[in-house]
């Protein structure tokens, strides 16, 4: 746990990581506070309020049903990150089971789950996940659990190299002569000491599962009406992106934002972590 606290200490020293930390935690609190902040029911229709443009009682403007846009901002952006944080969560659990099997026990299990590994990224995400998605009822928990199955590669591969590397150290082999089970090693000894990279990869995941999920969600293959998110606020922005600019600039900048975020934060985590950074000196 220390070297988790010391290695954001390090990161947030950098001030682009300060800045998408702070980001993460304002859209974050927002979004979970949607509730209370939200100044109007995301989903009311107000027929005498349609195509409105931002002003002091809509800040956001209204959409093409008379709702008002900051309030489905909020709200969507809960579901957004709950996307996201989820199919991280999935993809991480899988990519650590995979890849500790991978490393520590080697052989034909290495050999059986790269070459799974190198069959999955042969393919590219988006269409893999497009195809799974046809066949499937478009659907939060669905979109949550095909994100989160075709995105553990990485993750895999990050912690097989982790195990293969900790498992020549001596530690390890001091407690492997003094007849420690595979079980202990594993989670005594192995996990905890790659926890570290492992949670950089997950903070970059997260910006990529939020874009991939607004992607779908743009397509009309991700979260359904009218429940908001990002995504299919900014699709119901296309029909009148010629006179009503504020449907899709908002979206579209909450998503850049939150994604440029989660990378900056990432990133400065990637850099405390790299011994060649000079943050660690």
């Amino acid at each position: 746990m220390n070297t988790q606290t010391s290695l954001l200490q390090k990161a947030l020293s950098n001030p682009l990581s300060l800045a998408g930390f702070i980001i993460i935690v304002c859209v974050f609190v927002l979004s979970m506070l949607a509730p209370i902040v939200a100044p109007y029911d995301p989903n009311y229709i107000d027929v005498k309020a349609i195509l409105l443009e931002p002003s002091i009682q809509h800040w956001m403007g209204t959409d093409g049903l008379g709702r008002d846009v900051l309030s489905r901002m909020l709200y969507g952006g809960r579901i957004s990150l709950l996307v996201g944080l989820v199919a991280v969560g999935i993809s991480t659990a899988i990519g650590i089971l995979l890849g500790a099997l991978a490393g520590f026990y080697r052989g034909w299990v290495d050999t059986l789950i790269m070459r799974i590994v190198d069959v999955m990224l042969s393919i590219p995400s988006f269409f893999l996940i497009l195809a799974v998605i046809a066949f499937l009822t478009p659907s939060i928990i669905n979109i949550m659990i095909v994100i989160g199955l075709t995105s553990w590669m990485g993750v895999t591969r990050l912690v097989r190299a982790e195990f293969l590397s900790l498992s020549e150290r001596e530690f390890v082999m001091a407690s492997r002569t003094l007849g420690a089970k595979n079980s202990r090693l594993i989670f005594t000894h192995l996990l905890p000491n790659s926890l570290t990279p492992i949670i950089v990869s997950a903070v970059l995941g997260v910006a990529g599962a939020v874009l991939m999920e607004s992607g779908l969600s743009f397509l009309g293959l991700g979260v359904q009406a009218p429940q908001a998110s990002w995504g299919n606020i900014l699709t119901d922005g296309k029909e009148y992106i010629q006179f009503a600019w504020w449907l899709s600039l908002f979206p579209g900048l909450a998503i850049l934002i939150t994604v440029l975020g989660y990378n900056l934060l990432g990133e400065g985590l990637r850099d405390a972590l790299d011994p060649r950074s000079g943050t660690n000196h």
